[in-house]
């Protein structure tokens, strides 16, 4: 691995943190709870719900810094992914709730584990479809 190469990562990875923050910080300004207080006091189906979703984007970044020749293009398609996967959540959920009276985001609220296994799992099975279409 050549300097250029090593310094060419570093940048990626800086670069792809920053957009990754960014994201899990946008994602928490739209839920009805706040994450990191959810988190620290120990709220499971949140932390579930958190780490699922931050695998999910990484993922999609991963897939984009592959199948993109600048850094640019890379962070700019994991960006309308995340909003892609935003929308996906949204109507899946509106769904539910009609259908089923399962009200996803009070349940991770409250802690149900299973609600926050469920919210997770919708981001990483859209992060899987995107990924493919990368």
């Amino acid at each position: 691995m050549t300097l250029n190469e090593i310094l060419g990562t570093l940048l990626w990875t800086a670069a792809s943190a920053v957009l990754l923050f960014v994201l899990m910080t946008i994602d928490a300004l739209f839920t009805k709870y706040r994450d990191l207080a959810e988190m620290k006091n120990g709220n499971t189906a949140v932390i579930v719900r958190f780490v699922m979703k931050l695998g999910a984007q990484g993922y999609i970044l991963s897939r984009s810094i592959v199948t993109s020749d600048n850094l640019g293009e890379a962070l700019i398609v994991s960006f309308v992914s995340f909003v892609i996967l935003f929308v996906l959540e949204w109507l899946v959920e509106a769904v539910l709730r009609g259908l089923a009276d399962l009200r996803l985001e009070e349940g991770v609220k409250n802690g149900i584990v299973g609600y926050g296994l469920i919210a997770g799992t919708l981001h990483l099975v859209g992060a899987l479809i995107i990924g493919a279409c990368l």
